[in-house]
């Protein structure tokens, strides 16, 4: 089966469970990653950040305020900046531990560090696409990267896949990705992978996606389609739960329902060779036509033009052979829908 990889982007999402729940935003995040494991799904990605590296505090928030009302990047991020390396190890271990691979985002240098020994890919967010200094240190580790391209122009994603590569970075991913929290569909664009994939032919291309879920996950689908080979979306329990990525998060179920999609559209898809089919071999034989006597013919006779018309099955002799059974003559006396064999002529 040649389904995308499916990376569930648990962010901080589970800070909102933990609360809800009343238990530690840790056990929290190990329950996000059992039912990752449970629907499937390839991958567990977190965020790593602090709130003072990562943002000013006057930095003023580019979300849906009606979804979330935080009015500061620095109050929302405060909000969830709690884990650190022990934390991190230890879902680490955890992913692994349920057959998943595991990542995190770093937004500063100290999280690249210090996440090195434990991801199985570095992620890049789409808000460090133009920070080439801290893509060139992330490249000369020497791990496979995984780059959204959100709010950018295709000269800054060039810009960065040549910093990638420079820095000795011989494995990449190139996430398309829309910078806007929901994505409208009409913004989702995604025949940029089509673009991303031309422009890009040796680097893997796929789609970290920011569209709420609608009831069939058929963007995902489109996205598979288009030639998406990484699928990311952010992971939540509730999608009810008000807070950052809840609202456009998918949950195990639709997770499941994406999964069942690229299963049935790889079915579907089947081999590009066109050939005849084991399933066709009858209904070939039966529906195809053969030339068939319009009158009573007694042997000897010259077969003409009209007396031959093309009828089903497929069993005799071609049309397409008509012009050599023309002015031929019967070998034996023949009946009127007579499907003629080479053996009658």
């Amino acid at each position: 089966m040649n389904k995308p990889y499916m990376i569930a982007e648990m962010g901080v999402n589970f800070y909102d469970t933990a609360r809800a729940k009343n238990i530690s935003p840790l056990d929290a995040a190990k329950l996000y990653i059992d039912k990752a494991a449970e629907a499937g799904i390839d991958c567990a990605k977190f965020q790593s950040y602090k709130a003072g590296t990562i943002v000013s505090k006057n930095s003023p928030a580019y979300w849906d305020t009606t979804k979330e009302p935080t009015k500061t990047q620095y109050e929302l991020f405060l909000k969830h900046d709690g884990f650190g390396e022990t934390e991190y190890r230890e879902l680490c271990n955890y992913t692994h531990a349920k057959g998943m691979d595991f990542t995190s985002t770093p937004f500063d240098y100290a999280s690249a560090d210090y996440l090195e020994d434990m991801v199985d890919f570095y992620k890049i967010s789409s808000s460090d696409l133009s920070n080439l200094p801290f893509i060139r240190h992330i490249g000369a580790k020497g791990k496979p990267v995984y780059i959204s391209v959100g709010a950018a122009y295709l000269s800054e994603v060039d810009t960065a896949i040549r910093a990638l590569k420079e820095s000795g970075c011989k494995e990449i991913v190139i996430l398309h990705c829309v910078l806007s929290y929901p994505t409208e569909p009409e913004n989702a664009n995604l025949r940029v992978i089509e673009t991303l994939k031309k422009d890009f032919p040796d680097v893997k291309v796929g789609f970290s996606d920011h569209v709420a879920p609608d009831e069939a996950m058929m963007t995902l689908a489109a996205a598979y389609l288009l030639g998406a080979e990484v699928i990311e979306k952010h992971f939540t329990l509730d999608k009810t739960l008000s807070g950052n990525d809840h609202y456009h998060a998918g949950d195990p179920d639709d997770f499941r329902k994406a999964i069942s999609n690229f299963k049935w559209i790889d079915t579907v898809l089947g081999s590009a060779e066109k050939t005849v089919l084991d399933c066709e071999l009858i209904p070939r034989r039966e529906a195809r036509r053969s030339l068939v006597l319009t009158k009573d013919m007694k042997a000897g006779e010259v077969i003409l033009a009209e007396n031959l018309m093309p009828k089903r099955p497929g069993t005799g002799i071609s049309p397409e052979f008509i012009e050599i059974v023309e002015g031929r003559k019967v070998t034996r006396d023949l009946k009127e829908d007579t499907i003629l064999t080479w053996d009658m002529i």
